[in-house]
């Protein structure tokens, strides 16, 4: 059995808007705009999880973007992990996504990665969704040692940490 990161009683937050974006549970029937997101901005994701992860693969195929995505969804079931896709208010598009992992590093009690894609990066999104997750945690989870690897950290000290 997958051991859950919250408390059970704790209410799991099921979204964050703002009037940018939609931040909800990804779900495997999700999969065309995550996939359509990703493929079109596989240069610009490469890194996203420090330069250990290969991800996106440039070979990355449809199938095993919906494998993923169904991965999440059962994650997210379980309590295990959360991962959130970013969509436009009227869920048209996809935008990115946010991941929260319990943390596998001394002194943290999750991880938080988030992409988004190239075009809305470019348009500025990329830090409006960072702050914007900084505050839902700050205020909505019950974490209180929260790591944003890449971002507040350097990949590289992330790397050599216990």
């Amino acid at each position: 059995m997958v051991k859950p990161f919250v408390p059970p009683n704790f209410d799991v937050p099921p979204t964050l808007e703002t009037v940018q974006f939609k931040l909800r549970m990804l779900k495997i029937t999700d999969v065309a705009k995550d996939y359509e997101a990703v493929i079109t901005s596989i240069d610009h994701l490469q890194g996203v999880f420090g330069s250990r992860i290969e991800w996106p693969p440039r070979d990355l195929s449809f199938e095993q973007d919906q494998i993923d995505l169904g991965w999440h969804h059962k994650e997210f079931q379980l309590r295990s992990s959360f991962a959130y896709t970013v969509m436009t208010q009227d869920e048209s598009q996809c935008l990115g996504c946010v991941y929260l992992f319990p943390s596998v590093k001394d002194g943290f009690e999750v991880e938080v990665y988030l992409w988004v894609r190239k075009s809305a990066y470019n348009d500025g999104l990329d830090e409006v969704l960072y702050q914007a997750v900084k505050h839902w945690m700050a205020e909505e989870w019950p974490f209180t040692k929260v790591a944003y690897p890449g971002r507040e950290i350097s990949w590289d000290e992330w790397k050599v940490l216990p």
